[in-house]
This record gives structure tokens, C-alpha cells and sequence, in this order.
């Protein structure tokens, strides 16, 4: 766990890195996490992808332990923000995973910055819907009255297989949210990417090699959805059966062979 500084406000990140293994040519895969997550939300991965790559993962700015600053949660200052989390990282070029709200911004980044994205992995990404489901109106129900009981029905919800749902991850969502600023940023966020109305038209614009991942039984943001991202060029779509929003939480094996077959 580390920090860095991002204009005036502290950003935690994870950066796991072998000391035994890595090296300078070791390829570095940048993973962004959903709405109103923390960079913890991908744990049940982490080892076995750190043993192929470099795994940065910010808490971005406005969730998890990050500070939560009073300022718009636009796509140009989450933007900014990666952008200058990846200089002072020393990050050029990178392979990069988003899921839900961090597959929004992953798309986004390289498509304006398609140089710098060697592979892209997008896991369910948000922007595409024009609007809510149930399952996605409970979740935003749980931030803004974070009792264990909201947020244990909206994580059981999301998952295909709510014993999946562990208490840790409960607690460590409502603790979260009821730190100073964090609905007010959760909700800001919530509102940028439903003001990015033209994402749509611009996926096309890719140019990096791109794996889009969803659960078949996502319930947050639905499969369908899935099909309106086969315009990106150069992209292949895989479903995964019998998970719902977070095939990396419930699936970790399954996800990483899919993942590290494309990345490599």
C-alpha cells in the first residue's frame, strides 16, 4: 500500500511488484475498480496475475481510502487524474482493466490516450445504459443509507450466487461510505457518467486489442448490453456463466485464465 499526492489531495494505491522476479521489462496492468469500490475489490485475483505483471491499482480519486474532495466528478478530472497518477508512477505504456465504472474510464483513456494502452480489458463497463435497473438502484440505495443490512441485499443482488457475498466486504463498504464526502463524491460520480451521454459514439475510436468480459447473470448491468461494445475494432467478447456483476470476485480463477490468455 502506498500513496502519492494528486493536486492537493492523498491517493491510496496498491502496487504489487515480486522482488524477487521483477524486472524493467515486466509489463504493467493498471486495474480500476467500480463505483464506490476500493482498490481491495480486486484481492481474489491479485495473485495470480502479479505473477505475470506489475499490478497497479489506485483507489481512485473520490472512493475508497482516497480523499474525497468538494469538486465535479467529470470524465476530464477523473481523466487528469489517471494521467498524472500514471507519471508519477513512471507508467508510459501499460495494459489496463476497468471494471463497471472503471471500465467506463478505461475506455475512455484509451480513447484519447490509445497509444499508451497496450491491451485493454473491460469487465461489464458503465456509460452504456440509458437506464437504471433494480440491482443498480439498491447499490445506490446502500451509499447513501450505508446500514449493513442496504448494502449486504445490494451485494447478494449483484452476485449470481449471493454466498459469494463475504461480511468483510459488507463492513468495509458502509465503514467507507460514511466517511466525510463520500456520498457527495459517490453521487457526483454517479452524475458525470450519466452526463457522458455520448460514449456510445466514440467506443469505435479504440485502437488497442480489446477483451470485453460479463457475467451472464449480471443483474447491474445487463449481458445485452454486451453487443452495443462489438463496434470497438479488434475486440472480442467473452461471457461468463453463472456470474453476475463481479465474475473477478466470483470467479477469480475462471477470470484470470481468460485474462492472462489475452493479455499474453
Amino acid at each position: 500500500m502506498k500513496t502519492i499526492q494528486f493536486k492537493d489531495y492523498i491517493v491510496r494505491y496498491l502496487d504489487y511488484i515480486d522482488p524477487e522476479d521483477y524486472s524493467d521489462s515486466k509489463d504493467t496492468l493498471v486495474m480500476l475498480h467500480g463505483l464506490g469500490a476500493s482498490a481491495e475489490r480486486w484481492l481474489r485475483v491479485v495473485p495470480g496475475l502479479s505473477k505475470y505483471y506489475r499490478l497497479v491499482i489506485p483507489d481512485i480519486i473520490g472512493s475508497g481510502y482516497s480523499d474525497k474532495p468538494t469538486v465535479e466528478y467529470t470524465i476530464e478530472f477523473f481523466l487528469e487524474f489517471i494521467q498524472d497518477f500514471l507519471e508519477q508512477l513512471g507508467v508510459e505504456r501499460m495494459n489496463l482493466l476497468g471494471s463497471s465504472f472503471g471500465g467506463f474510464l478505461a475506455a475512455e483513456f484509451a480513447i484519447r490516450f490509445a497509444d499508451r494502452v497496450k491491451k485493454l480489458v473491460l469487465a461489464a463497463p458503465a456509460g452504456i445504459m440509458q437506464s437504471s435497473t433494480r440491482v443498480l438502484d439498491q447499490y445506490i440505495m446502500s451509499a447513501l443509507y450505508p446500514t449493513h443490512d442496504n448494502a449486504l441485499r445490494a451485494f447478494k443482488e449483484m452476485a449470481f450466487d449471493p454466498n459469494i457475498v463475504s461480511e468483510e466486504t459488507v463492513k468495509d463498504f458502509v465503514n467507507r461510505m460514511r466517511l466525510p464526502n463520500s456520498k457527495y463524491a459517490f453521487m457526483s460520480t454517479l452524475l458525470g457518467i450519466r452526463d457522458s451521454r455520448d460514449f456510445l459514439s466514440r467506443i469505435s475510436r479504440i485502437k488497442s486489442p480489446t477483451l470485453i468480459i460479463w457475467g451472464l447473470n449480471d443483474k447491474m448491468i445487463p449481458f445485452n448490453y454486451a453487443r452495443e461494445l462489438e463496434v470497438i475494432p479488434n475486440s472480442k467478447l467473452v461471457i461468463m456463466e453463472r456470474c453476475g456483476h463481479t465474475p473477478y470476485v466470483e470467479k477469480p480463477e475462471e477470470f484470470n485464465d481468460i485474462v492472462l490468455k489475452f493479455l499474453s
